[in-house]
């Protein structure tokens, strides 16, 4: 597949320039990083929540592969409580990606988004293209400048930082 053509008509259509990487297939945004040779820090990763009461709102959390999403903190940052959408809900909403493989631009799908803030530290960053092949590389303020209307907060979690409480 390549890039969705969501995606791409969506990065063409502001002229943001950017590239797509090819690595091997991988399940999960980790393995993806590991598989292009890239920091997982950089690789922004996109995870669906439905509405806890309005259950057809949802919104795209956005964060790097190396951290989980902490729900409260994210219920802090949209404003109401939401919990992970299903694979059903998340292939009905992003039609031209496989399973799984949910772009980090939740408004080309027309889709509120939410951005850890550290997905912003790095000078360029990459997220899933649509499948489980191949990835998006673009300068940080260009994809900053994407999501200039979304959300931003604090609610990642790194693997270091749940043993500890």
């Amino acid at each position: 597949m390549s890039i969705a053509h969501t995606v791409r008509m969506y990065l063409e259509g502001r002229g943001v320039p950017y590239e797509v990487i090819a690595h091997k297939r991988s399940a999960t945004s980790l393995r993806a990083a590991e598989t292009a040779h890239i920091e997982a820090e950089r690789l922004a990763k996109a995870v669906l929540f439905e509405d806890d009461l309005e259950h057809d709102r949802y919104v795209v959390a956005v964060l790097p592969a190396t951290q989980r999403v902490r729900v409260p903190e994210l219920a802090i940052a949209v404003g109401r409580p939401v919990h992970v959408a299903s694979e059903e809900e998340a292939s009905a909403l992003f039609g031209d990606c496989e399973p799984g493989a949910i772009p980090a631009l939740g408004p080309a799908y027309g889709v509120e988004t939410v951005i850890e803030d550290s997905v912003l530290e790095h000078p360029d960053l990459y997220f899933e293209a649509g499948d489980h092949e191949h990835l998006v590389h673009l300068k940080t303020r260009d994809f900053a400048a994407l999501l200039a209307d979304c959300r931003h907060g604090r609610f990642g979690e790194s693997p270091e930082n749940r043993a500890s409480g």
